[in-house]
């Protein structure tokens, strides 16, 4: 039984019957622990009253006296002798008794069968219509001592409470099963249209999502299955995106290599157009060569789940020398280049966070118009280290301030602007997001582009 309506259809019946046999197993010990004697001594005190009354009434018609007795719902034996005796009532199913027991009841003992019957189950030991299973008391009738033993009539007494109580039984079995199929059925069905909703997701058909409202743990795996469904969704189209976009950045340089290399074949290519054609082929080669090495930061950083190297060192020394060294973009444009640093220390990566800076910078002078000016700050506050990237460049629109971070995001103006990979800020994003900061963009005070990086958790040096 694979499926989970029948493990737990079959769960249900195995608790249901582990319950009624429970049940009788507590109600069988209670009865002989509990209720036996006082049931033992409730019917020898009737059999003792009895007696008085047969002993109080000499001229007392007995066979009549205990006829009525027996269709009042009891079970009768008279005797005054051993091996003889008369039965009234309903039969009883055996009808021996324990040696010598008529011989101590006719010499004045009381005989209490019901409550020295050996251990058995509750069926077999109250219910036992069995001679030995009685109270048994003398009394002198005509002069000669009698043995008298009751028991009540089960059969008699109890015939319309026994079926009331198998059919109230069995009702209760058969609509417990009925309720268990239906409320299994109900509670598995959600979980089936899932199964078969994972099925489409799994076919890249992100459509056709179960409708469950529920406020219970189905109904909250049914909110969490939609929003992961929605992610991969996104994902999806991102991926392919993605795939779109790196195969284009790959094609269109490896087209014009191909080209310009064809070109550079003709022996009559005049020296100028060669050496041109050569730094066309030399440029398109080192843009393949950083797209490459961002696809493979970008995939290494998706590897870690801490960060790689823990040390503790100066932002602001790190950031000064990322400037020296990338200064020749912002001079070729003209772009003046301002620090305003206050010394600060973070613990990190150190590789790592330099990539970030390079990106950022990179993506100032790109943007940044000739003449312009890009503005860099760090600030030392109480929760952590904030660092600004500021340039007079035409700005970020609003709507796309965030979808910029998005691995497989280019806005159009990327692409105009040339020479990306549109993959620096994906980087700048997951690196910051791993030192456990934030990486936000805005409005500089010129009117251009503001990239915040915070860093927190820091460590004074």
């Amino acid at each position: 039984m694979k499926s989970l309506y029948g493990k737990f259809v079959l769960a249900s019946v195995v608790v249901l019957a582990s319950g009624l046999i429970l049940s009788y197993l507590i109600v069988n010990t209670v009865y002989h622990r509990e209720m036996k004697e006082d049931n033992d001594a409730k019917h020898v005190a009737i059999a003792a009253s009895m007696a008085a009354f047969i002993e109080k009434n000499g001229s007392l018609d007995l066979d009549q006296y205990l006829k009525t007795h027996a269709y009042a719902g009891y079970i009768l034996y008279v005797t005054d002798r051993e091996g003889g005796g008369t039965f009234y009532g309903g039969p009883f199913n055996d009808r021996t008794l324990p040696p010598g027991t008529v011989g101590k009841v006719l010499s004045g003992e009381v005989y209490h069968g019901m409550r020295d019957l050996p251990a058995e189950t509750f069926w077999a030991g109250y219910f036992a219509n069995d001679l030995a299973n009685t109270a048994g008391v003398p009394f002198t009738y005509d002069g000669r001592p009698h043995a008298l033993f009751i028991r009540p009539d089960i059969g008699l007494l109890f015939s319309e409470l026994h079926w009331l109580t198998a059919i109230m039984l069995v009702s209760m079995a058969v609509i417990g099963f009925a309720a268990v199929l239906v409320t299994a059925k109900r509670l598995i069905r959600p979980l089936t249209e899932l199964t078969e909703a994972t099925n489409r997701v799994a076919e890249e058909r992100f459509t056709e999502l179960p409708d469950i409202r529920r406020g219970d743990e189905i109904g909250q795996l049914s909110d969490s299955f939609r929003r992961m469904v929605g992610k991969l969704a996104e994902n999806d189209l991102a991926r392919k995106a993605f795939i779109s976009d790196v195969s284009h950045d790959f094609q269109s340089p490896l087209q014009n290599m191909q080209g310009y290399a064809k070109l550079l074949m003709d022996p009559e290519l005049p020296a100028d157009r060669r050496h041109e054609y050569a730094e066309i082929i030399r440029d398109e080669s080192a843009r393949l060569s950083a797209l490459s090495g961002q696809l493979l930061l970008l995939s290494s950083i998706d590897q870690f789940t801490e960060l790689p190297e823990h040390c503790l060192f100066s932002v602001s020394r790190q950031l000064k020398e990322t400037v020296r060294r990338s200064r020749w973009p912002f001079e070729e444009k003209g772009i003046s280049v301002t620090l305003e640093v206050e010394e600060a220390s973070v613990t990190g990566d150190r590789e790592l966070l330099g990539k970030v800076w390079e990106n950022l910078l990179s993506n100032a002078a790109k943007y940044t118009t000739e003449g312009g000016e890009v503005r860099i700050t760090v600030n030392d506050g109480p929760d952590g280290v904030t660092v600004n990237f500021d340039d007079s460049g035409p700005g970020i629109p609003a709507g796309e301030r965030e979808r910029i971070f998005e691995r497989f995001y280019r806005s159009d103006k990327a692409r105009s602007a040339g020479g990306g990979t549109g993959l620096g800020l994906s980087i700048a994003g997951a690196v910051i997001a791993l030192h456990g900061g934030r990486l936000t963009a805005g409005d500089s005070p010129s009117g251009g582009a503001r990239f915040t990086v915070f860093l927190p958790e820091k460590t004074q040096g």
